[in-house]
Parts: C-alpha cells; structure tokens; sequence
C-alpha cells in the first residue's frame, strides 16, 4: 500500500480527495492536516510515502511545508495539488523539491497515477501549466523583493515593513521600487496584484 498525507485547509476538498484516493486499491491515506505548519510533524509522525499539499493553507504554504520537508522528511515524496494553476506557483513547487504539480479539477484518476508516478522516480506536471509556465518566463523577483513586497501587501508604510524586515527606510524603498519597475506596475499595490496573480508572492 502507498501510505498517503493529504494537507488541505478546506475539510470538503480534503476528505473528498481521501475518499477518492481510498478506492484505489493501493492508496491509503494515513493522516490529514487542515495547515501548512503541521505538515512536517504528521509526516514525522505517521510516516506517508507521498505528501499531497495545497497551496494556500493557514500557518505555512504548500510550497514552504516542501521546502521544509526536504530537510526533515527527504524520502517523501511531494505533490502539490491546487485550486491556483498560476506558473508561478509551478516553478516555485518545483524549486522546494516537489516532484508534482496538478491542479484540484484534474480527473481522480490522474492524481492517483500522479501518486504512483512519483514513487517511481517520474515528475509529473499538468500540461497546460508547464506550457503556461514557459511562456510566462522566470519569476524577476529575487528573494528579498518578495519578501518587502508581500510586506507591503498590507498596506503598511515603508517605516512599518523597515521595522517589520529589519531594514532601513531607503532599503525599503529601494526594493519596492525595483519590485514595481520588474512587474510593469504603477504603483506598490498595482505591484502586488501583478505578483500574485502570476505566482510569485
């Protein structure tokens, strides 16, 4: 049997997903988890071969709970399943360490064969995305500007984001410019939208 974690904030989608994994004869789901932040502890705990994640979840996303599986829970292996089929989700899934990517309307059939594909070594990512995510072209954002631009999404000023980051006002402002200027916005919250709706926040 394939030992299967499902982690999903909404508890429909999350026991419709275990109900239509149950019926494969070689899949059982062991554990789920309704957040982000308790993904690594029920892996710890109830052992799965194949972590199934969504993206959007409360305390921690998807994409972070693989990136920290990788260093606690190596041999497992992570399927990022979502509502979001943004390409910039999909190069960020895959730059945590996950080996697929598949969004929620995908047919059961196709995530069951996802599970099993993994554990043989395959990545598996649906197709329209992968196709999406060439043409989109890398995230331009590095690392920190995401980080001050999801800061800013709040609406917090640049003193607030300086304290919050502990950077200095013109640093701040540094980054949100740049941030701008990569995403062709007008303006920080212009800025933020743009991100988002790409994948890159």
């Amino acid at each position: 049997m394939i030992r299967v974690l499902l982690a999903d904030d909404q508890s429909m989608v999350r026991e419709a997903l275990a109900t239509l994994l149950g019926l494969e004869a070689d899949i059982e789901v062991v554990a789920q988890v309704a957040r982000g932040d308790e993904v690594v502890a029920a892996v710890l705990e109830h052992r799965p071969e194949v972590a199934l994640l969504d993206i959007e979840m409360p305390g921690m996303t998807g994409i972070e709970a693989a990136g920290l599986l990788r260093k606690a829970a190596p041999g497992v292996k992570v399927v990022i399943v979502t509502t979001f089929g943004r390409p910039g989700y999909l190069r960020r899934a895959m730059e945590s360490g996950a080996e697929a990517f598949l969004v929620k309307d995908a047919p059961a059939a196709q995530l069951a064969d996802a599970v099993r594909r993994v554990l043989q070594g395959e990545r598996v990512i649906d197709p329209s995305l992968a196709a999406a995510a060439l043409a989109e072209g890398a995230d331009p954002l590095t690392g920190r500007e995401r980080e001050v631009l999801n800061a800013a999404a709040d609406g917090s000023v640049n003193a607030e984001i300086a304290r919050r980051l502990l950077l200095s006002e013109g640093t701040v402002r540094n980054y949100l410019s740049t941030a701008i200027q990569k995403t062709g916005a007008r303006n920080r919250a212009e800025a933020v939208l743009i991100a988002r709706e790409k994948g890159w926040l």
